[in-house]
């Protein structure tokens, strides 16, 4: 498999990658909240088209990372993190992605189902996947509000989980996907089992 990471530092592609879904989704869950207690006006609907072309620009943005992940294996956790922790770090990776790829694909549906077509940056069409079906609309609203939080939750834990490797087991976890940053300098201990996984998981 094809790989231009080292075993402890993401790619400067990746982490444009990462950081750029950061910003996205902490802007769109924030334009989310904000417009939706506000009065309907022509600035309302103006927001709700920004936070849809920002929702389809995210969905695109996953989908391309899926393939990059596809052909890039991701750096290799420390050797000495517990296996269930290790464990807990992959399913925490892959239900974020999950929940990536639902919440722009909700939204798109719901619009969709709500009789309000998307139109990216006001030029292209995108197609309705979905009739018009204002029950339906209604649920898929609801299904994206839980999808946003559970999304948010999550994202909480990975950050606290990120600086929890970083301030208190001192590890390079949160410092493989920072550009400046430098890998913190591990024991020759940690650094044979970490050579020794890296072998084991190539053949």
């Amino acid at each position: 498999m094809p790989n231009t990471m080292t075993d402890s530092r993401y790619s400067h592609a990746a982490m444009a990658l990462h950081w750029l879904m950061a910003i996205l989704l902490i802007s769109l869950f924030s334009l989310g909240i904000y417009m939706h207690e506000l009065p309907l006006s022509p600035d309302k609907l103006k927001l709700y088209s920004w936070h849809k072309w920002a929702g389809v620009t995210a969905f695109m943005l996953v989908l391309l990372r899926l393939l990059w992940r596809a052909g890039h294996r991701s750096p290799l956790l420390p050797a000495a993190m517990p296996g269930w922790q290790k464990t807990a770090s992959h399913g925490m990776h892959h239900l974020l992605y999950v929940l990536m790829v639902a919440i722009p694909l909700s939204g798109w549906l719901m619009s969709s189902a709500k009789g309000f077509q998307t139109v990216y940056f006001g030029v292209l069409p995108l197609p309705d996947l979905l009739g018009k079906d204002k029950a339906l609309g209604e649920l898929l609203q609801t299904v994206h509000k839980i999808l946003n939080l559970s999304l948010a939750a999550l994202v909480v834990a990975h950050v606290g989980a990120a600086l929890k490797h970083h301030l208190v087991d001192r590890d390079d976890v949160l410092s493989r996907m920072l550009p400046l940053r430098k890998r913190r300098q591990e024991s020759p201990q940690t650094q044979t089992q970490t050579r020794t996984q890296s072998q084991a998981q190539s053949r």
